[in-house]
Parts: structure tokens; C-alpha cells; sequence
């Protein structure tokens, strides 16, 4: 029998309509059965800082760090800004691993997405964030590769996906699926 694994998601981008919200969502909707993905938003979490973590953390960072410790396996979604991840996407990294010897992200199989509106698809920030992965402890999934270019493009006018990207995305969740159970040693 299988068991169903706990996804945290954390979007790079804070705005509520931003587009990798969107396709996170809709990764969210394409999942098996065997994976539940939910956003956990890092809008709120105050910038790190050694001195207001220490004795008596804030709540935000309590509380984010117990849901990626609940969490089973995590997805980033993320924009790329200036070549590199948005401020919010690092804040929350550090957050996490943070205090030291104590990271809730060790261990946890990872995956990247990036969208951008350009044609290189936010390549940037997907390799840019894998090195902190490396870092962190985060086996991250290596192929397929998800950098998806013209992003403002890849939802109709009834902000449903194109055929293409869903078939894309489609591909990309399941096979993000089988690096969770591979990474997790748990069969389907």
C-alpha cells in the first residue's frame, strides 16, 4: 500500500497572480494521487537574522520551519531575477536552515522549475538556487529540467494551461513523483 507524500511548494514570486503561482498551482492539480503538493508562502517571513532568531525565534520562522519538516519532499517554483533567485526565495532558504546544524531541509528530494517571460526560462535562477540545493542537502531532481520560457504565454484566455506546457508539466510532476519514492525508498 502505498503512502501519500507531503510536497512543500514555496513560489519565488510573492504576487498572488504572479505566473509561477499559477503554474504551481496547476502542478498541484496535474499531481498523482501518490503526492500532494501545497504552497507554503514565505512573503511573511521576517529577513534572517542571527539576532532575532536566537533564543526566542519569531513565529514565522517557527512556524515555516515546522512545515518544511512535516514536508516529505520539496518543489521550488520560482522567477529569475537579475540572473539570480528573488530576495524573498534566499530569505526563506536561510530561514530554513537555519539554527545551524539543525536545517528542516536536509535530506528532502527537491525539484526546480523556473518561469520567465524571456526565452531562456529563468535558467539563471534554476541553476542558481541548485547550488544552495547542493548545499542544503536537497537531492534535486535532475531530469527532466523545467525551464519554461515566454511564460506569459502558456495560459489561454480562460487562464487554462496550453496543451503543450500541460503535457510538459504533466511529464514533469510525474516524473517528480517517481524521484520522491525513488529518493523516499517507498514503492508506488
Amino acid at each position: 500500500m502505498s503512502q501519500v507524500k507531503k510536497v512543500a511548494v514555496l513560489v519565488g514570486s510573492l504576487r498572488k497572480e504572479s505566473i509561477n503561482r499559477k503554474i504551481a498551482l496547476a502542478l498541484a492539480d496535474l499531481a498523482p494521487e501518490s503526492i500532494q503538493l501545497e504552497i507554503v508562502d514565505i512573503g511573511d517571513l521576517p529577513l534572517y537574522s542571527e539576532d532575532i532568531d536566537a533564543g526566542n525565534p519569531p513565529a514565522a520562522y517557527t512556524a515555516f520551519r515546522e512545515k518544511i519538516k512535516a514536508a516529505d519532499a520539496v518543489l521550488f517554483v520560482t522567477p529569475e531575477y537579475n540572473r539570480s533567485v528573488p530576495a524573498a526565495l534566499k530569505n526563506a532558504l536561510d530561514v530554513g536552515s537555519r539554527p545551524y546544524g539543525q536545517s528542516a531541509w536536509s535530506g528532502k528530494p527537491g525539484a526546480v522549475v523556473s518561469a520567465s517571460p524571456g526565452a531562456i526560462g529563468g535558467f539563471g535562477a534554476n541553476h542558481h538556487l541548485r547550488q544552495s540545493l547542493v548545499f542544503l542537502n536537497i537531492p534535486c531532481m535532475q531530469q527532466p529540467e523545467a525551464y519554461i520560457s515566454n511564460a506569459g504565454s502558456i495560459f489561454d484566455e480562460k487562464g487554462q494551461l496550453t496543451e503543450r506546457t500541460h503535457s510538459f508539466l504533466k511529464a514533469f510532476i510525474d516524473a517528480y513523483d517517481d524521484w520522491v519514492r525513488v529518493q523516499t525508498r517507498l514503492p508506488k
